[in-house]
């Protein structure tokens, strides 16, 4: 059969365009099956109170991710971010074989916080778990917490700052003076590390050498880099190196016990020696030697980092605001001023802001001043710096927090960072404010140290380090 060139390309034509035709109608049929789909998965979810979130496959799920955010310059609450923009405030993911739900609202953490222990417990990654200890305070259960937390208290207690205010204050202007003679530059951070770990040395067991100030820091800075790693004892990885250093502390411990108990050590009024003293004390009254240790380590840990970093920050936000800078300043001079020269600070100088109304009439109006906005600007600088990002919980029952459906087992983390920075509680939340503390906040919008049964034992050292330091790096130094 002969057809001519016009009727071949026609021929051609038409059916190049019923396939177009035909390809578009199977494509607009599976586009618009994908989105029944879609939507009939999200009013499922809403239904049921599933929270959104990817939790890949079994045991690592997005372990991987998380750890490389860790231990990158963008440090792991990039994880965190990168999620929430994906699936919203509200996720979940799977990280080392547990869900972990990522609760933002100050709703939630009342929740969680005010359930401590009777709903909840706390829960860190096995590596952070196995850095600090299994007789450490922050992951033991409820039962033997309490008593830990009691027989812990001693450190922070009233009559033990007043002791450290001046010894810290002392330590710290000596240092700034060889510097300042010196003629030398240095960075916050390594300053601050050293000045906090020096401090909470010295007060715990009353290390004062500085060669073996140094091992023990390199040791803790080891075990710190092993807490955010893959928990897995092959030669040349943070988690063995951090594990190694773990082992030369617990022996460092053990041997500054022996030489105490034994009498080759003369006894020290600190924090150890009032521990050893319990020794003749029935069991509820006293720590074991695995206790001591365990928790001797957790709070070095807890009481140099976090401080250090939270000094930093202060100082960066100082830097930025010159105008709250030049307010601080001519508070801590006129402190200065009254009084004589070369006294070091008591810890009266520094007294709560939460016990202004009680003994305002005991104080002069420039004290009164100091820690009224002194104490706003360390508020400041501990909301946005968030040196605790999130606190990690495990529910102990299934529950319902705000409409989402949270299992038993589960990793419940409240967000401090996200509740911290939210726009609806704090008016321009990126914004250094320290006079937004001239008023009430919304209860549970501000948890730069947890609350309830488990909050931060350090709370009022941590603050007293960060006024000490404040008032001597601007009543001295521009």
């Amino acid at each position: 059969m002969h057809i001519s060139l016009k009727e071949a390309y026609y021929k051609i034509l038409t059916n190049n365009y019923s396939d177009v035709i035909f390809r578009g109608v199977v494509v607009a049929v599976v586009v618009a099956i994908l989105v029944g789909w879609f939507r009939k998965g999200c009013e499922r979810r809403i239904k049921k109170g599933e929270i959104p979130g990817k939790l890949g496959v079994s045991f690592l799920g997005e372990t991987f991710s998380f750890l490389a955010a860790a231990n990158s310059t963008r440090g792991c609450y990039d994880f965190v971010k990168q999620r929430r923009i994906r699936h919203g405030n509200w996720f979940k993911t799977r990280i080392l074989g547990h869900v972990h739900v990522f609760v933002p609202s100050t709703e939630g953490a009342k929740r969680v916080l005010a359930s401590d222990h009777a709903a909840f417990n706390k829960r860190f990654l096995k590596s952070m778990a196995d850095a600090v200890g299994k007789k450490s305070l922050l992951g033991v259960p409820q039962e033997i917490h309490q008593r830990i937390r009691r027989l812990l208290s001693d450190p922070f207690s009233m009559n033990s700052m007043s002791k450290f205010v001046p010894k810290f204050d002392l330590e710290l202007c000596e240092r700034l003076k060889r510097l300042e003679n010196e003629g030398k530059s240095f960075r916050v951070l390594d300053f601050t590390t050293k000045v906090a770990f020096d401090g909470i040395c010295e007060m715990l067991m009353s290390v004062r050498d500085y060669s073996t100030l140094r091992k023990l820091e390199s040791d803790v800075d080891a075990v710190n880099e092993a807490m955010l790693s893959f928990p897995v004892m092959f030669p040349g990885t943070r988690y063995y190196r951090g594990m190694k250093a773990r082992r030369r502390l617990m022996e460092t411990f053990t041997k500054m016990i022996s030489k105490r108990r034994s009498g080759e050590e003369a006894p020290a009024d600190d924090f150890l020696q009032s521990l050893l003293e319990r020794d003749s004390y029935p069991p509820e009254e006293k720590l074991d030697d695995q206790e001591i240790l365990d928790n001797l380590l957790t709070l070095i840990i807890a009481g140099q980092s976090t401080t250090a970093a939270a000094i930093m920050w202060c100082v960066k936000f100082l830097d930025e605001n010159k105008h709250v800078q030049h307010t601080l300043r001519e508070e801590q001079l006129s402190i200065l001023r009254k009084k004589p020269d070369g006294a070091l600070l008591k810890y009266e100088d520094l007294a709560s802001m939460s016990y202004a109304s009680k003994v305002r009439e005991n104080l002069n109006q420039t004290t009164y001043l100091f820690y009224i906005h002194t104490r706003a600007v360390v508020k400041e600088t501990l909301r946005m710096a968030n040196v605790l990002l999130w606190y990690p919980r495990v529910a102990l029952q299934n529950c319902t927090i705000e409409g989402y459906e949270i299992k038993k087992g589960w990793n419940v983390n409240i967000d401090a960072t996200q509740i911290h920075y939210d726009s609806t509680t704090y008016e321009e939340p990126y914004r250094f404010n320290p006079s937004r503390f001239d008023e009430m906040q919304k209860p549970y919008s501000y948890i730069p140290f947890g609350t309830g049964p488990r909050a931060c034992l350090g709370i009022n050292m941590a603050k007293v380090t960060m006024l000490v330091f404040l008032h001597r790096l601007t009543s001295g130094y521009t």
